[in-house]
């Protein structure tokens, strides 16, 4: 285990606990016909919280805090909205693990590959379209930086 490892748990812990944020968000505004699909998505991100909380202290550290809110890339006012956001919050997820990949080994890097994979096809069934490579065109283009903890 390097201390880069527990950096990127760390990093993807952030990300799950903005993307639960998130979701109970687009949750809100989201409308009926796709209401099922984001609720399958905020439990598929709080399982992987609560998985990353358990590696990062099986890695010797204290895993982050949820903050009490956090800063939305835009006003989320309908659907529409609610779905750019959900969209966001996947590739944002889907780059935060691809740095995981990087940074582990063995069955942990199984884990963010496979965590990787899954917000880039939810991204895709949000988007309605695929990217080549998720989570690292938007980091090139210069995309926002994660949602940020607003307390």
């Amino acid at each position: 285990m390097s201390s880069g490892e527990l950096t990127a748990v760390q990093a993807a812990l952030a990300a799950e606990h903005a993307a639960v944020y998130g979701y109970g968000v687009v949750g809100g505004k989201i409308g009926e016909a796709r209401r099922s699909e984001a609720r399958e998505a905020y439990d598929a991100h709080r399982a992987r919280r609560d998985e990353l909380t358990r590696a990062v202290r099986d890695l010797g550290g204290k895993p982050a805090v949820a903050a009490a809110g956090y800063a939305l890339p835009f006003p989320v006012t309908d659907a529409d909205s609610a779905v750019r956001l959900a969209t966001e919050l996947e590739e944002r997820v889907a780059g935060v693990y691809s740095d995981l990949v990087r940074a582990s080994e063995g069955d942990r890097r199984g884990a963010a590959a496979e965590a990787l994979r899954e917000a880039a096809v939810r991204a895709v069934r949000w988007r309605g379209g695929s990217v080549a490579f998720p989570g690292l065109a938007e980091r090139a283009a210069g995309a926002t930086p994660p949602a940020t903890s607003h307390t």
